[in-house]
């Protein structure tokens, strides 16, 4: 298992960043997911049957994020190629892109009907923000648990959780060790981000999109392995 320079604490900043952008989006935006774009085919369904307005916003959501998500590759492959420093560039693009998102949301915001274009194009900025953070997660932090959807991890971290019960602790390796505190870490994280957006968004509205500003901001100032 790798641990290198700033990519645990990356890690959980980024998986607080998933759970707080994706609640602010189901809130804000009338069921959007931004995050975890296929469950917009959930909340689709629902507002097909039931007459619902973000209609629009969730069908165009997935191919955005699969264009967003190749542009940035396609961006960091010529960024390496220029020996720059590629997760620290995709870093700040997620938040600037995270900010463009809150200026949105609160000089254009609440919106009424998610289907409007000025709705249309705030609700994109942060799926972009969030197909971007999803790139660099698999391609820069793929040793890391993911930091947006987390039915994989809760899947690894119960099978870890059993092993580490079951096995003698001298049979137990250093690895699922790891593995299992940083799973444990990202849920916890994911969760914190998730009550904190629903909380601070009762309080504030759209201005609660601040918060994961900072925490991105945060983020691209982390020390990272020069590699990347």
């Amino acid at each position: 298992m790798k641990n290198i320079g700033g990519m645990p604490q990356l890690a959980a900043l980024l998986s607080f960043n998933g759970g707080f952008i994706d609640t602010a989006g189901f809130l804000g935006l009338h069921g959007l997911f931004s995050a975890h774009v296929t469950g917009n085919f959930v909340t689709l369904g629902a507002a097909l049957v039931f007459g619902m307005h973000g209609i629009i916003g969730k069908l165009l959501a997935l191919p955005e994020f699969i264009l967003v998500i190749v542009f940035a590759r396609l961006a960091g492959t010529a960024l390496r190629a220029r020996q720059a420093p590629v997760l620290r560039v995709m870093l700040v693009a997620t938040g600037l892109l995270l900010l463009a998102f809150f200026l949105l949301a609160v000089c254009c915001g609440p919106f009424s009907d998610p289907d409007r274009p000025i709705a249309l194009l705030t609700g994109f900025t942060a799926v972009a923000a969030m197909a971007v953070q999803n790139g660099l997660q698999r391609i820069h932090l793929a040793h890391l648990p993911t930091t947006t959807i987390m039915t994989g991890n809760s899947t690894q971290f119960s099978v870890d959780l059993a092993d580490l019960l079951l096995v003698p602790p001298a049979a137990r390796t250093p690895e699922t060790r790891l593995r299992f505190a940083r799973l444990a870490t990202a849920m916890v994280t994911f969760i914190a981000g998730c009550a904190a957006s629903a909380f601070l968004y009762w309080l504030w509205g759209f201005w609660s999109l601040a918060l994961p500003v900072i925490v991105a901001a945060i983020a691209a100032a982390l020390p990272l392995d020069p590699e990347h």
